[in-house]
Parts: structure tokens; C-alpha cells; sequence
């Protein structure tokens, strides 16, 4: 049961949202720019970096729902999702994002844990420093939503077959609802 009284059957993040929309409309339009705004790194990339900082953090919601999200912009490939979360290194992945998620797990850690290295590895396989940003702050976002979706206690399905159609939905019409 949920810490404070929040709307039944919202699961997650929905729910805090549906009591304070005005306060959580940056967030959802933050989360909309970050995952699905234009970018060099594809919004597959950017679901496969939130997913794998959720899944760092142990937040069920946020890496099932976000690796859904994955996974419909890769054509379902829920296998390569559940590699990247439980090691990227092996994962048939471009070596900039293996280079990224590093960056990321780093972030997920604690910012200073960054390191030039870290960075300056990013650089070699590639990476911009707009997408080393955007892989910051998309790793200390979800940090942040990680820590309210669990720091209030949500409701969370636990079988990761609810989160398909989840997925479906925020891969396809995004983070902004507009009804």
C-alpha cells in the first residue's frame, strides 16, 4: 500500500502525477524532451539508458515500463533489453552506447563518480558531448523518478507482461498526455 492516498489503479509514477499535476507537468515534459525529442541518439538508446539506471536502482515500474518502451522501438526485442540490464558490456550493442551506459551507471552511483576517463572513453567510441550530456541528465532524471515512484511505496505490477502495452503507448504517443 502506497505511503499517501493516491488514485487506485494507477500504477507508478501515474498515480503521484494524477494528484499534482501542475507540480509534475515539468516532468512529464522534461521526460518527453529527454526520450523522444530530437536527438543523434535514437529514442531506443535513451529508453535502453533509463531502463538500465531504473534497473540499477531497483525500480521495478520505471525498468519495465521504460524497457518496454525499448524494446517497441526495437521491434520487441525484450532479449536485448534484459542483456543491457544485466550486462551491458556483453549486450549486442554499439560500443558508444556500451561507452554511455557506463557513464550512466556512473551517474546512477553519485555524479562525481564520473570520471575524465569515463568521458574521454565515451568521446573515442564516438559519443558527442551532447550526448554525453543528455546521458546525464537523463541518468540523474531518472534517479530522481526512480526515488518518487518507490519513495512514496506505488503500485506496481509485477508481472513485466503489464508493461507491454505500457510500453506500446509511451513509445508510440509519448509522455504528455493531451485528454
Amino acid at each position: 500500500m502506497a505511503h499517501i492516498r493516491l488514485p487506485e489503479g494507477l500504477p507508478g509514477i501515474l498515480g503521484p502525477m494524477a494528484i499534482s499535476p501542475d507540480s509534475t507537468k515539468a516532468l512529464r515534459e522534461l521526460v518527453e524532451v529527454l526520450l523522444r525529442g530530437p536527438n543523434t541518439l535514437t529514442s531506443a538508446e535513451r529508453e535502453m539508458i533509463a531502463t538500465y539506471v531504473s534497473a540499477q536502482n531497483d525500480c521495478c515500474f520505471c525498468q519495465l515500463s521504460h524497457g518496454a518502451a525499448a524494446a517497441e522501438h526495437l521491434g520487441g526485442n525484450y532479449k536485448l533489453i534484459d542483456e543491457v540490464k544485466s550486462n551491458y558490456g556483453a549486450a549486442d550493442i554499439p560500443e558508444k552506447l556500451k561507452a554511455l551506459l557506463a557513464v550512466a551507471g556512473k551517474v546512477q552511483k553519485g555524479g562525481k563518480q564520473v570520471t575524465a576517463d569515463d568521458v574521454a572513453r565515451a568521446r573515442n567510441a564516438g559519443a558527442t558531448d551532447r550526448e554525453i550530456h543528455d546521458t546525464v541528465l537523463i541518468a540523474a532524471a531518472f534517479c530522481m523518478f526512480n526515488r518518487y515512484v518507490d519513495g512514496l511505496d506505488t503500485w506496481q505490477p509485477a508481472d513485466p507482461q503489464a508493461y507491454r502495452e505500457m510500453g506500446q503507448r509511451m513509445a508510440h504517443e509519448g509522455y504528455i498526455r493531451t485528454n
